[in-house]
């Protein structure tokens, strides 16, 4: 199982030179991954320009954005975004794509928050088009530029529940999912599911399986920082919905997110993302200590 990272966006003390000090560090350890997500009415730098910074300073991880909330924004656009993204770097770029799940960031960028699943299958129908080198009418000429990648970066789709996931083995690649507490039973029947899924519909592959979770490390008290970080962030669901989720967070020692990735593993995770509670770069310190003792663990009876 590969792990990635995704930078500390919306975590406290996210600075001017928290991008590209996150991403490097990122690019020159025992990770898969750097990530960027979306979200508009919070404190966190916006994601295309980010993911962008990040494929200029890093030459070897995969760039993944997690997620296009597509429904949100033009189609077109976020097909030329990608194409850039793909040039910068250099066929390295990865998507997920979902309906999002909050309503002011639809309002603030004036988009209609109903409809929101039919909305993302006719925009992906769309997309795959557009970067497939369709013209978006007739008479146009098609939205560039080109992405390295032929067709475009394999898409994953953000989706929880069976209508989701059913929706989604129409058209994505694979899933890309989230546990708070890391939970592998959680996990597990997540992967279950979509594997299901995409053998109701006929797939003739399986699906790429992404999932991830909260993880604070490298920092003093880190148990409350990962606790008042989940609070904060999924502030949305109302103050007392958000605290009781947030006790269920618990990667905040190396000991707890070793044994969280092995259960992902088990699971049948292919990557697994650990999400930032904090921007102290002691936490890649720490997560490449927990990565490079899973590399050295014997398999199949050899080191």
């Amino acid at each position: 199982m590969k792990i990635g990272v995704a930078l500390p966006q919306m975590a406290p003390g996210y600075g001017p030179g928290t991008t590209l000090d996150w991403a490097r560090r990122i690019d020159a350890g025992p990770f898969s991954s750097v990530s960027v997500g979306e979200r508009v009415t919070f404190s966190n730098p916006e994601m295309v320009a980010t993911l962008g910074a990040c494929a200029a300073v890093t030459e070897r991880v995969q760039v993944l954005a997690n997620l296009f909330v597509l429904p949100q924004h033009p189609v077109a656009m976020v097909a030329q975004q990608i194409g850039t993204l793909d040039q910068l770097a250099n066929g390295r770029l990865e998507v997920a794509v979902g309906v999002g799940g909050r309503e002011h960031d639809y309002r603030a960028l004036g988009a209609d928050f109903t409809r929101r699943h039919q909305q993302l299958d006719d925009k992906v129908a769309e997309l795959k088009a557009l970067l497939d080198g369709k013209p978006p009418f007739d008479g146009a000429d098609p939205v560039g530029p080109a992405c390295v990648q032929p067709g475009g970066p394999i898409i994953l789709a953000g989706a929880i529940g069976p209508k989701a996931m059913r929706r989604a083995a129409r058209w994505a690649d694979g899933i890309s999912g989230f546990s708070v507490a890391g939970d592998a039973d959680e996990i597990a029947k997540a992967s279950e599911l979509a594997d299901r899924c995409w053998a109701e519909a006929g797939r003739a592959t399986t699906p790429r399986k992404v999932s991830g979770c909260f993880t604070a490390l490298g920092v003093t008290d880190a148990p409350e920082a990962l606790r008042s970080f989940t609070a904060h962030y999924l502030g949305f669901l109302g103050p007392k919905l958000a605290e009781m989720v947030a006790t269920s967070a618990r990667a905040s020692s190396p000991e707890v997110l070793a044994d969280i990735l092995d259960g992902a593993e088990q699971a049948g995770c292919d990557e697994f993302i650990l999400v930032p509670a904090v921007t102290d770069l002691n936490f890649l310190e720490v997560a490449t200590e927990v990565v490079a003792a899973r590399s050295l663990r014997p398999r199949n009876g050899t080191l």
